[in-house]
């Protein structure tokens, strides 16, 4: 099925200006400019965006921040072996999947920190990257609500992903 999705996608594009007596061919190019401009725009905050996640992880800071906040962790019953999860991903997708994937190799993806690292990937985003993306995409430079409210949504969906997973395993 997948296969035909981008087939089908541009003959129905195709129909559909053949329909209005439009020329398929430079509205397809002008889509695609459209398409390169925006990535032009956005490449520097992404260049930014990994070269800070990764200047964290190297020199330990991640580790020492998720070691200072696994207390706060503890009590709200996230389990603490995750702290570094939490504070890593709202920054970056991949580093979190890089850390949600060691944390199932050393603990197993049938253990409760596995199943919780499961669901935390799962019902939570990379609010930075997102905001960044989005924002930059369509100019909005002023972040003042969005950011305490994205990461309060992200906090409880950490939250929720504990307690489903203790109240379901």
């Amino acid at each position: 099925m997948t296969d035909y999705i981008v087939p089908v996608l541009l003959l129905a594009a195709s129909c559909v200006a053949l329909r209005k007596q439009e020329n398929t061919y430079d509205l397809l190019l002008s889509g695609a400019e459209e398409g390169l401009k925006l990535l032009l725009h956005l490449i520097p905050t992404l260049i930014l965006l990994l070269t800070a996640v990764t200047m964290l992880r190297a020199s330990g800071a991640v580790e020492a921040i998720s070691e200072f906040c696994a207390p706060v962790f503890s009590f709200f019953g996230i389990p603490p072996e995750t702290a570094i999860l939490v504070l890593i991903r709202p920054i970056s997708g991949s580093a979190a999947l890089a850390v949600g994937a060691d944390l199932m190799a050393n603990y197993g993806v049938n253990s409760t920190i596995g199943r919780t690292v499961a669901v935390m990937l799962g019902s939570t985003e990379t609010t930075f990257y997102t905001i960044s993306v989005y924002f930059g995409a369509a100019g909005i430079r002023k972040t003042r609500y969005t950011i305490p409210a994205a990461l309060f949504a992200d906090f409880i969906g950490f939250f929720m992903a504990s307690l489903t997973v203790r109240w379901l395993f």
